[in-house]
Order: structure tokens, then C-alpha cells, then sequence
């Protein structure tokens, strides 16, 4: 089966997408694309995963279009009456929508372009979980935790817990490889996931829900409330609450993170806090890059969106609801901007340009700790959103 991820309110998304598909997002314990990939799987079709997304993204993330190809609106998550709805309903030249959104569609992409298809619209049981904006990525994690947990976990036991632990309640599943030692999981508030070759070190403590994923390390004294998720290879520490960090990025010390974002291969230095409550207790409105303005989110809690490759030094500050943009270099005392543009370089004194070949050093670096290398085509993906937010640093 040829699956076709698209994107149709991808500046929502932003800056989160800027470097990579919507489907390649971290929601719950998997990205959006494994989650559609595990739920094929269960009913035993093989599928052949691409992406019909930005240009300066498509050498990186190709479209490979066969005959049958399903086309995937990658802002909704599956459950399994829409797997089934697909898989045995979904004839040739038809589209399934829901209150108005493209769900997914069996067509040429000829006829997805033209939108010559049949439509078939989708009642509520067939969507768990729809992805409206990028605030839903921790405000729905609790929720996608708990899907993925059933879906990961069904049918398997989990490794044993070291009895140096103190146990509460009996939701929690530890992949095999995992180190836990003298820490508390308590999973009476929703499920814990452990996975493979991660590591929670001494004196934990954990309540759920909340998802280490595989090769996550949790330092020592680390307080985790839920619905928090902590992406591949990503370390982190301190008190964080309801916030998602994708792979391969550091919170490795004390400060307060709440109902927040991290982009993959970002940093933050020790100390660092985000406010996630306004102290007159309002909403909170958050930068768009749909209407380039500052839009309210309905929300009364929300803290840091950080894009790809974005760090900050000691003490920083984060004020609510505050975007940081792709590359980012944050530092200073104070407060800085609540939208801080792609590749710029300062704090609350003022920013300049974060010069790209700077930011090339940088990332070659921190990518070649974990054994990745930062190649040519990454370097253009970059050297394209560079470009395309210059104009938010003017």
C-alpha cells in the first residue's frame, strides 16, 4: 500500500515543520507516521510511506506515486475504525472528509491536485484525534499517549522493574534495555512508557501519563508530571509538565518547562524557565505564521514553542507563550521577545543574524555526538529556511 502523507494547514504548524513533514512529528510515544505505519501492521499490509510537502523539502522527503496510492492528511491520527474504514471501504477515486478537512483519498495525484474525487464523509468514531494547531501537540499528548499505549503494548509483557523503584499502580510498560533505578512511577493518572535503551536514573519522579522513548535518558532527581513525552535520544531534568520534546534534544538540568514544544537537536541551559500561566490569568495568544500576527490560542496555560536546532544559555527566560524560531541562539538576562525569529542571535538587549555557515559549525557538531552527519541536502533544507524567514529578522 503506497501512502502519501499531505499537508493542508502546514503553517499552523510552524516552526515545528520547517525542517521536516508534519507526519515526521512526535505526538504521544510515536511520530504520526509510525502511529498510521504500527496500525497497517496490526492488519498486515505493508505500506511504502512518502510525502507530498514544501519543494526545498521534497530531495530529503521524496513523493513516490504508484497505482493506489492513499493520500493521508498528516493532521489526523489514526485509530482502528478508520484503518478499517480505508482499508475495506475506500474504493478507487474516492476521498473521506470530516466537517470539512480532507481525511484521506484513494486517487492519481492528478486527481488529488484536481480534486476529482468522490466524497465520502466520515462520522466521529472514525476520528480520534485531529491536529488543529501546534499548540495540540501537548494538549492532545495526553491523549495520543494513551492510544499508543494500547496499541504499542497489546498482546506483550514488559520487561521487569528493578525493585529498587517504588511502583504505583499498574499501567506501566518498560521495553527491553531499560535502566531504572531508585526512582518512583506512579501510573494510577494514566499509563508510564519506558522504551528500549533508556534510561531513568536515581531518584526520579514520575507520574503519568508520560513516555520516555527509546534511548531517552531522565537525570537524576527529575520531576515529571503528565501528559508528557520525551523523544528519542533526548535527555532531560528538572520539573516538566504537559510538554513534548522531540528527538534528540537536551533539557538536561534544573528549570521549569510547561505546556510546551522542543523541536529536535535543540538545547537548554541549565537553569532555564518558561512560564506557561500569565499572571493576570488570561489567555494566552501565541505568534502565527498563518496571519503573521500574534493570535489568541484559547488556552490559559501554555509556555515555549522552539523550533529545530534552537538553544539558549543559562538562566533564560521565557515569558508565556513564547515562539522560537529554526536556529536560534538565545542568551542574556531579562526576558526576550515572545516571538524570536529563525536565526537570530541575542536575548532581551537585542538580536542579530545567525549566519548559516555558523549555524552549519554548530550542527555538525552536536549531530556528530549522536553519530549522525549533518549532510549536504540538510544543509540546503537549512540554508532554504534561512531565506524564506528572512523576514522576520528584519
Amino acid at each position: 500500500m503506497n501512502i502519501i502523507f499531505f499537508e493542508d494547514k502546514r503553517d499552523k504548524f510552524l516552526p515545528l515543520v520547517y525542517a521536516k513533514p508534519l507526519a515526521k512529528i512526535r505526538v504521544g510515544i510515536l511520530t504520526i507516521e509510525e502511529k498510521w505505519k504500527q496500525h497497517f501492521q496490526k492488519c498486515d499490509i505493508s505500506i511504502n510511506i512518502s510525502y507530498l510537502t514544501e519543494d526545498y523539502l521534497s530531495k530529503k522527503f521524496p513523493l513516490v506515486e504508484q497505482e493506489g496510492n492513499i493520500f493521508i492528511n498528516a493532521r489526523f491520527l489514526p485509530n482502528e475504525e478508520l484503518i478499517d474504514f480505508i482499508i475495506n471501504n475506500l474504493n478507487a477515486d474516492e476521498a473521506i472528509m470530516f466537517e470539512g478537512s480532507l481525511v484521506a483519498s484513494k486517487c492519481t495525484l492528478e486527481q488529488f491536485k484536481s480534486k476529482s474525487y468522490c466524497i465520502k464523509n466520515c462520522n466521529e468514531k472514525f476520528i480520534s484525534i485531529e491536529l488543529g494547531s501546534i499548540t495540540d501537540v501537548f494538549s492532545k499528548n495526553g491523549l495520543a499517549i494513551e492510544q499508543d499505549y494500547k496499541l504499542i503494548t497489546k498482546g506483550r509483557k514488559s520487561a521487569t522493574v528493578s525493585s529498587t523503584n517504588t511502583i504505583i499502580g499498574d499501567n506501566i510498560f518498560i521495553e527491553e534495555g531499560a535502566k531504572i533505578e531508585a526512582s518512583v512511577l506512579n501510573s494510577k493518572a494514566g499509563p508510564i512508557y519506558i522504551g528500549k535503551d533508556s534510561e531513568v536514573m536515581e531518584g526520579c519522579l514520575i507520574r503519568g501519563l508520560f513516555a520516555l522513548c527509546e534511548g531517552g535518558v531522565l537525570k537524576m532527581g527529575a520531576k515529571i508530571y503528565g501528559a508528557t513525552t520525551v523523544g528519542k535520544f533526548s535527555r532531560a531534568g528538572g520539573e516538566i509538565n504537559n510538554s513534548v520534546i522531540q528527538d534528540y534534544s537536551n533539557k538536561g538540568h534544573d528549570g521549569y518547562l510547561g505546556n510546551s514544544v522542543i523541536g529536535e537537536w535543540c538545547n537548554l541551559g541549565a537553569d532555564t524557565n518558561t512560564s506557561n500561566l500569565k499572571n493576570n490569568y488570561a489567555e494566552v495568544k501565541l505568534w502565527s505564521y498563518e496571519t503573521e500576527k500574534f493570535e489568541k490560542t484559547g488556552l490559559q496555560f501554555c509556555g515555549l514553542i522552539m523550533g529545530d536546532h534552537s538553544k539558549c544559555g543559562i538562566n533564560t527566560m521565557f515569558n508565556t507563550g513564547t515562539v522560537v524560531g529554526v536556529s536560534a541562539n538565545i542568551y542574556g538576562s531579562g526576558f526576550p521577545r515572545n516571538f524570536i525569529p529563525s536565526y537570530s542571535w541575542g536575548g532581551a538587549s537585542g538580536v542579530t543574524t545567525y549566519r548559516a555557515d555558523k549555524v552549519f559549525e554548530v550542527a555538525e557538531i552536536v549531530m556528530k555526538r549522536r553519530d549522525i552527519e549533518l549532510t549536504n541536502v540538510d544543509k540546503e533544507i537549512l540554508t532554504a529556511i534561512f531565506e524564506i524567514t528572512a523576514k522576520y529578522r528584519q
